[in-house]
């Protein structure tokens, strides 16, 4: 029995969603989740509607994902070697406090009225590498936290957490935003200050973390920086070699650089709908709903043994609602698309990151989440920066459509052309 675990009856227990929190460690890790994606999500709200304000422009929001891409590659790779090789909490502890150092930073240069765009690409671009470097620490350490059993539990609750912190900064954002209205400027000034508050949180929690940070089964050698470039190879073959991995990821990839959408709410809330600030606070908080409505739908799924058609179903009714999205020009259509949005892709990254976590050993799964981190994000940084270029092209409805019909394309391709996708089962016990 695990020694965590609360539960000393013979008898077994119906698994319920809030089942993760039977564990202490568990409900550290939540914490320092929801600390971390409120840090993460107000800096990224913050500094888009800073940018878009400043400039006007979408190309604006597009570099930051170029930024975002060429740090993400090397702090995915990196960052899956140390989360198997280090204690995955304090890498935890030590990533969030970049966040605090820089986001203060941008805090002060605000207060005083020396905030430039320069210094929004430098921290997004130090705070992007970071913030990925910890993902794969913190994802191997809910294996390590709970039963094998509720692990899709632990998954989805991990997605809800991504989600509650969604939910919360658009509504702190707008409040705090508003606080000074004399300029643009000074209107964002305790938005930034709140900020740097979270931050300082979501450096503390990791570290009260009772299990042990470090993978299991590493030799000391195995622990040599010598053997870092090794270690990258390896967690590389297993990956190609992989029956499943390799196609989740490329699903992933193919989707996400043509319908990214997230970060690029305020070229969403002008050109579809002429509004402004609140709209942005509103789109970001219907999308998190719909995840958090995915997740708990996830929950539901432990008897479904085809979890592979469950992730390639989920993205096939995404790559529908992404057009529905393109089309609508009433905040409410495209409030029930952006919630539909929200939901199937909480279900299919909820699926892959369980699936990954299932199929690949304690030693591995660093480097095998960092690989999914590496697919998911850098589509990200891609999509940001395609959908941002195309909405000044095309406009931003006909890049949704457009996004939709190549992730029907995308869909199909992996369903028929990598059977391992399509015909991967598990299925789960339905008690503790």
């Amino acid at each position: 029995m695990n020694p965590q675990n609360p539960i000393e009856k013979k008898d077994s227990v119906e698994l319920k969603a809030w089942s993760p929190f039977l564990f202490f460690d568990y409900r550290i890790l939540w914490l320092s989740g929801v600390t971390a994606m409120v840090t993460m999500n107000l800096r990224m709200i913050i500094t888009g509607v800073w940018l878009y304000e400043k400039t006007g422009l979408g190309a604006t929001l597009a570099y930051l994902g170029l930024i975002e891409l060429v740090v993400r590659i090397p702090a995915n790779i990196y960052g899956g070697v140390f989360a198997d090789r280090l204690d995955r909490k304090k890498l935890i502890a030590v990533t969030q406090l970049f966040s605090f150092i820089f986001i203060g930073a941008m805090t002060l240069f605000e207060t005083f009225g020396a905030l430039e765009i320069w210094h929004v690409y430098i921290a997004t671009g130090i705070l992007s590498a970071t913030s990925i470097f910890s993902n794969p620490s913190r994802s191997a350490l809910t294996a390590r936290v709970v039963p094998r059993n509720i692990l899709t539990h632990a998954v989805a609750m991990n997605s809800i957490t991504m989600q509650v912190g969604t939910i919360i900064t658009p509504f702190v954002f707008y409040i705090t935003s508003f606080a000074w209205k004399e300029s643009v400027s000074e209107s964002l000034v305790l938005s930034f200050w709140i900020n740097t508050g979270f931050a300082v949180f979501s450096v503390v929690f990791p570290l009260f973390i009772r299990e042990s940070g470090k993978a299991l089964n590493i030799s000391s050698d195995e622990n040599t920086i010598g053997n870092i470039h090794r270690n990258i190879v390896e967690g590389f073959k297993y990956v190609i070699n992989h029956p499943i991995l390799p196609g989740l990821y490329i699903l992933d990839i193919g989707v996400t650089i043509v319908s990214y959408y997230r970060e690029l709410f305020p070229i969403f809330a002008k050109q579809l709908y002429c509004g402004g600030r609140s709209i942005v606070a509103a789109l970001t908080a219907f999308n998190a709903v719909g995840a958090i409505l995915g997740s708990l739908l996830v929950m539901n799924t432990y008897k479904f043994k085809k979890k592979g058609k469950i992730v390639l179903y989920a993205t096939l009714i995404y790559a529908f609602l992404l057009i529905l999205f393109g089309f609508s020009t009433s905040i409410w259509i495209g409030a029930f698309a952006i919630i539909g949005l929200g939901a199937a892709d909480a279900v299919g990254m909820t699926m892959r990151q369980t699936v990954v976590q299932l199929t690949t050993p304690d030693n591995m799964r660093g480097r095998a989440t960092a690989a999914h981190s590496l697919a998911a994000m850098s589509a990200n940084g891609f999509g940001k920066w395609e959908v941002g270029i195309m909405s000044d092209a095309i406009g931003a409805g006909n890049t949704m459509v457009l996004g939709g019909v190549v992730s029907i394309i995308v869909v199909l391709v992996i369903w028929y052309g990598i059977s391992g996708v399509r015909k991967y089962e598990y299925i789960e016990s339905g008690s503790l």
